[in-house]
């Protein structure tokens, strides 16, 4: 043990290691937590400019073993703990800090962590969720939705920062943020930055815990307060919640931006004119986006500049990532709940829109008035206050930045064209693959050496054993190892068995049409009556693997998930496909079970079609993985199949300019499904009694989808009848190809290999010269 590791053992000893015999898991990782923060190096300086980056969801993982991995010091604790006769496993038993939905968190966290470990100043700042999301069981094949309380457990890694509390004002409610600073140490533990997360309490400091132990004299406005904090996006299919959503961002926005006032002015006084040279603000999709009208508020009545000063340092200071390609994806407010609620801002407001209008006056472009205006017909868009109130709008990836170009942000772009750039999406290699994956992080390093956990770039050296057969044979040990012991732990979470003999088919995200699960179940329906029938005299054992929540209010994402588990069912009840066909929905899908289905995955499923997704991040975490992709040209995957080789990966479906022009000309879905048999024996499914619920029409609003369009789409918008032939043979031929081993760990290998581009360290590099300049 070097000091460092020394010092953590003495505090370690100090804190007094629970008792073997009687200790919880919770009391454990306290321990180490608390043994921990007070050998860390000195967190955050003032000194230099730093980025801060607003987000309503990070999802971090446990933090235990990262942590300790990035100390150096995983291994040593584990044997310091098997000599206290603990297991470090015990620790897998934390929940996750349930504070976020999907990818939008997961990214947040990479870059936190890329950020310390390249030793760039960010900061994250979000909302500490007391819920989160929710978590998520099945009934009767149905999602039903729990409190995720992750809090039960403690929160040992967070610091309550009492002193730095900031009031909060609403109409007719203020309330107190108070900050709770969790350490992001880097890779080496040279770099500790922080991730601050606003819990809400009455302006006097009553909180969760006043509620809980009953000392409370006013307990509706202690709820008031606290409803705010209580859960991850509240359902928005009522007033009250979406006066809540807004109250959240609000919330998050005001208190991160008077604490970087405040921070400001005590180091550099009351001229306020550099502050956009201390703080750049990266507004991480259009939640944190009320951070532009707040600061501009402040900037003039607390620190009387100008209407213009304020807004040139506004858009100095502020940057807004893009996260979508759907215009009805684009967050907007409806106004009078906005003045109800927010009166002090609005005026804000009215004065970006005011100054936009000058600007296009100035260029003109007063044609381009309604398409960008940021008060229109009653509702405010917040894209459009982002795009304007800040320096700069970044895509996520290559393909999904020239769709704002070119369509969603067209008109923007034709005006702010210096604005615009791209930031690929990563992911953090020490996280999604020295930890989760130790079996193959230990192969790599024995090929090529452990630069690579710091300069991903280094895995392009594993090329050089594409074709040596020792190589190819242990990695396709490593596979199966991962493939047991994720059997293990369907065995222990969903009483499943799965042999791990089988081609694993996983497909991992978050439950919505566009990213077409239902186009899966349907091809697994179609595989199951060919196999049934002989068609197929021949399959490939596979199983297919899902995981994902639908939003509490999403019918028919609700309904996707049941008619896979109904599928599921009939599938795996049936003894003639038993030892051929698999099918099982993972429940309470998080960060957590994602590190233990990824590695063992050998097919990713990334089926959205194209054009839709704008980047994705866990088609990266497979590539790493060695799973080879199941795809359509959208969002990354185009720079993934570019980086693999076409050749490597199974590329299917439309274009997003064949997309695009079906979208515009005559596409008649029902004469597809007509002219197809298989397709239409499949889409009948949902409605024919074939598959449990059918008949009683729970899936008729996916089957009128398809069919018959919605009051918002055409029939098939997101194209499940166009893709089906392509997709369904084209998972064939993966399917065949899987058969001879070592070929297809060429294919994982190579996949790996190329993964170099789609770390997070590359992204927030770039993020820190071309946006941040720090």
């Amino acid at each position: 043990m070097n000091q460092f590791h020394e010092d953590i053992v003495k505090n370690l000893e100090r804190t007094g290691i629970p008792d073997p015999a009687g200790a919880s898991p919770e009391q454990l990782h306290a321990a180490i937590a608390q043994a921990t923060l007070r050998c860390l190096p000195e967190w955050i300086s003032q000194n230099g400019k730093r980025a801060c980056y607003l987000s309503m969801e990070f999802l971090p993982g446990r933090l235990a073993h990262s942590n300790l991995l990035n100390l150096g010091l995983l291994d040593d604790m584990a044997a310091y703990l098997r000599e206290k006769g603990r297991d470090i496993a015990e620790l897998d038993e934390i929940p996750d800090a349930a504070l976020g939905n999907g990818g939008l968190g997961r990214l947040a966290a990479c870059f936190l962590d890329s950020a310390a470990t390249q030793g760039l100043p960010l900061d994250g700042f979000g909302i500490r969720f007391r819920y989160g999301l929710f978590a998520q069981t099945f009934e009767d094949g149905f999602q039903r939705e729990q409190p995720d309380d992750w809090l039960c457990a403690g929160d040992p890694w967070s610091v309550r920062r009492e002193e730095e509390s900031i009031l909060v004002r609403m109409r007719g409610q203020t309330v107190r943020a108070v900050p709770y600073d969790m350490p992001v140490i880097g890779y080496g533990g040279k770099t500790v930055n922080i991730l601050r997360l606003w819990e809400a309490e009455t302006e006097d400091g009553l909180g969760f815990e006043t509620v809980q132990t009953g000392h409370d004299d006013d307990g509706a406005v202690i709820n008031a307060a606290t409803d705010i904090c209580a859960v991850l996006y509240p359902n928005d299919q009522t007033d009250e919640g979406r006066r809540l959503r807004l109250k959240q961002e609000y919330f998050l926005a005001s208190a991160t931006v008077q604490t970087l006032l405040n921070r400001y002015t005590a180091v550099h006084g009351d001229d306020i004119s550099g502050f956009a040279d201390s703080f750049a603000l990266q507004l991480n999709d259009t939640h944190p986006v009320l951070a532009i009208p707040e600061l501009l508020r402040l900037l003039i009545a607390d620190y009387a500049l100008s209407p213009e000063e304020s807004l040139s340092l506004v858009r100095k200071a502020c940057a807004y990532t893009n996260h979508t390609v759907m215009p009805e994806a684009l967050e907007t407010w409806d106004t009078e709940l906005f003045i109800g609620l927010l009166p002090e801002v609005y005026p804000y407001v009215v004065l970006l829109q005011n100054a936009l209008t000058r600007d296009l006056k100035r260029a003109q472009a007063l044609t381009l008035r309604d398409s960008l205006a940021i008060v229109k017909q009653g509702r405010i868009h917040m894209a459009n206050m982002a795009v304007f109130g800040g320096h700069s709008v970044n895509g996520v990836a290559e393909l999904h930045t020239q769709i704002l170009k070119d369509s969603l942000l067209k008109d923007w772009y034709t005006l702010y064209p210096e604005r615009f750039q791209n930031k690929t999406n990563g992911i953090t290699q020490r996280r999604w693959l020295r930890l989760c994956n130790p079996e193959l992080s230990a192969l790599i390093t024995e090929r090529i050496g452990e630069r690579w956990v710091t300069d991903l770039d280094e895995l392009k050296k594993l090329e050089t054993y594409k074709d040596d057969g020792d190589t190819l044979r242990l990695l396709c040990e490593v596979k199966r190892a991962k493939k047991e012991q994720l059997c293990e732990v369907l065995r222990l979470r969903e009483g499943f068995e799965l042999s791990p003999d089988m081609m694993f088919d996983i497909q991992i995200k978050r439950i919505h049409e566009y990213k077409r699960q239902l186009l899966n179940a349907l091809s697994i329906l179609d595989s199951y009556w060919r196999i049934k029938e002989g068609s197929v005299t021949d399959p490939t054992p596979t199983a297919y693997l899902f995981g994902g929540k639908s939003a509490p209010g999403y019918a028919r994402a609700k309904a996707i998930i049941k008619f896979i588990n109904e599928v599921a069912q009939m599938v795996n009840e049936d003894p003639a496909v038993r030892d051929v066909l698999r099918v099982v929905f993972v429940q309470d899908y998080n960060v957590s079970y994602a590190e233990k289905l990824i590695p063992a995955a050998d097919i990713s499923e990334q089926i959205s079609p194209a054009g839709t997704e704008a980047s994705g991040t866990g088609n990266m975490k497979l590539m790493l993985n060695g799973a080879v992709t199941l795809g359509t040209l959208d969002g990354a995957n185009v720079e993934i199949v570019r980086a693999a080789g076409a050749e490597n990966n199974y590329i299917f479906g439309l274009t997003a300019a064949q997309a695009d022009a079906l979208r515009t000309g005559t596409y008649h879905a029902r004469e597809l499904y007509d002219s197809d048999p298989r397709l239409k024996r499949a889409v009948d499914a949902l409605t024919d009694g074939t598959v449990r619920g059918g008949r009683e029409g729970l899936y008729r609003e996916l089957y009128s989808s398809l069919l018959d369009g919605t009051d918002w789409h055409k029939p098939d918008h997101y194209f499940l009848l166009k893709d089906f032939d392509s997709y369904t043979q084209t998972k064939s031929q993966a399917g065949r190809d899987y058969r001879d081993g070592l070929a297809f760990a060429r294919k994982q290998l190579m996949n790996i290999a190329n993964a170099g581009r789609f770390s997070s360290d590359r992204t927030v590099r770039e993020y820190a010269s071309g946006i941040w300049r720090v």
